[in-house]
C-alpha cells in the first residue's frame, strides 16, 4: 500500500503547490496594477461575475470531493482485512517496549522476523496506556487501546530492515518505545523459524483452558450439553444470543470481556456463576486463550472488517470455570521474560 498512500501525498503536495504558485503570482500581479498611481483617486468600480464566483466554488468543491474519496478508499484498503490468507501475529504494547507472537509460538521484543511477499494481520491490545503500532515504510499505522483488541495488516514486498515506532505519547520513555521489523525471504524466514522454537497459542491456550484455569470444568469443547458455561466449540465469529434478548457476534473482543468482566454480556440460559479473571490474566494469555477457542471451531472471522482467516473459531464464555486453587498461571512467556504467577480466582 506504500506506493498507492504516496501517490495520495503527491496529490495533496501538487494541489498545494500549484495553488501556493497560483496565489503568489496573482498577488504579485494585483500589486503591480492596481497600485497606487495618484493620491486620492476614485478607483473603477468592477461589478461581481456570477461566472468568476460559481467557478471559485465549484473547482475547490472538486478537488476537496477528489481528496475524500481517494483518501476513503485507501483508508478502507488499509484497514480492512483481505480475504486471503493471512498470517495472524499477535502484539502486545507495554511502557515501554513491544512484544510479538508469531502464529508458531516464537515471541520477540521489539523485533519481528517476517516473510516477504506475506499477508501479515496483526491482532493487537496493551498492558497499560494507549500506544500506537506504527510501521512506517509499510505506511500503516493503529491505535492499541486499553481493554479492547485493534487490528491493522501489511504485505512487505522488499527484504530488509524497517523501524518500528509507538506512535502515540505513551510516558516518560515513549521516544524509545520502537524496534525493527526483519523482513526476510521464506527460505531465510523458515530457517529462523527452525533456531527459535515455540509453543503455538492454541497450544499454550489449551493447557491455560484446560489445566491452569480449569475452565473445561465448565465448557466442553467438544460441542456436547451439560455444562454449567456454554460450550466454546464451533461459536467464535458467530451470533450469541444473550440474556438480555440482545445478539451479539463472538469475536475477539467479546471474549477479553468476557474472562475480564463475565456478568457483562451474559449468554442466555446461563447463570451468572462466573468470577473475574482481570489482573490474574495477562494480555498474552488472553490472546492464547482467544486462539484456541479460534483453533477448536470450523471457521473463523476476523475481528476488524469482517474478513475470513484460515483460523478458526469459537465464542467467549458467559461463565467460565474456577480455576483450582493452588494452579499456577503458565501462559504467556517472553522470549527475554517468564511468567509464574497464582490466580487469586476462586
Amino acid at each position: 500500500m506504500a506506493l498507492q498512500v504516496d501517490l495520495l501525498y503527491f496529490y495533496l503536495v501538487a494541489i498545494t503547490l500549484f495553488f501556493t504558485g497560483l496565489i503568489v503570482i496573482a498577488i504579485i500581479i494585483f500589486a503591480v496594477k492596481f497600485r497606487e498611481k495618484e493620491k486620492f483617486a476614485t478607483p473603477k468600480r468592477i461589478e461581481g461575475s456570477l461566472k468568476l464566483e460559481t467557478l471559485w466554488s465549484v473547482i475547490p468543491f472538486l478537488i476537496s470531493m477528489s481528496i475524500f474519496a481517494w483518501g476513503a478508499y485507501l483508508y478502507f484498503q488499509l484497514y480492512s482485512m483481505p480475504k486471503e490468507s493471512m498470517m495472524d501475529f499477535y502484539a502486545v504494547g507495554k511502557q515501554w517496549m513491544w512484544k510479538f507472537q508469531h502464529p508458531t509460538g516464537q515471541r520477540e521484543i521489539n523485533e519481528l522476523h517476517i516473510p516477504v511477499g506475506r499477508k501479515i494481520k496483526f491482532t493487537m491490545t496493551t498492558e497499560d496506556v494507549l500506544h500506537d503500532l506504527y510501521f512506517p515504510a509499510f505506511r500503516t499505522k493503529a491505535d492499541v487501546v486499553p481493554g479492547r483488541y485493534s487490528y491493522i495488516w501489511f504485505e512487505a514486498t522488499e527484504p530488509g530492515k524497517y523501524p518500528i515506532y509507538c506512535a502515540e505519547y505513551c510516558g516518560l520513555n515513549h521516544s524509545g518505545m520502537g524496534g525493527w521489523v526483519y523482513v526476510m525471504t521464506q527460505a531465510d524466514y523458515d530457517k529462523w523459524l527452525m533456531g527459535n522454537a515455540g509453543l503455538p497459542p492454541e497450544e499454550a491456550g489449551k493447557q491455560l483452558f484446560t489445566n491452569t484455569f480449569g475452565c473445561s470444568s465448565c465448557h466442553t469443547t467438544d460441542g456436547s450439553p451439560g455444562g454449567r458455561g456454554p460450550t466454546m466449540k464451533d461459536v467464535f465469529g458467530k451470533d450469541v444470543k444473550l440474556g438480555t434478548g440482545q445478539t451479539i457476534k463472538a469475536d475477539e473482543n467479546y471474549v477479553r470481556e468476557s474472562i475480564e468482566y463475565p456478568q457483562a454480556k451474559l449468554v442466555a440460559g446461563f447463570p451468572a456463576i462466573m468470577p473475574t479473571f482481570k489482573g490474574q490474566v495477562t494480555p498474552e494469555q488472553i490472546n492464547q486463550l482467544v486462539a484456541y477457542i479460534k483453533s477448536i471451531s470450523s471457521a473463523s472471522t476476523s475481528g476488524a472488517g469482517g474478513a475470513t482467516t484460515n483460523t478458526n473459531s469459537s465464542t467467549a464464555p458467559s461463565a467460565t470455570p474456577k480455576p483450582p486453587a493452588n494452579s499456577n498461571q503458565s501462559g504467556t512467556q517472553n522470549s527475554n521474560q517468564n511468567s509464574n504467577r497464582k490466580p487469586s480466582g476462586k
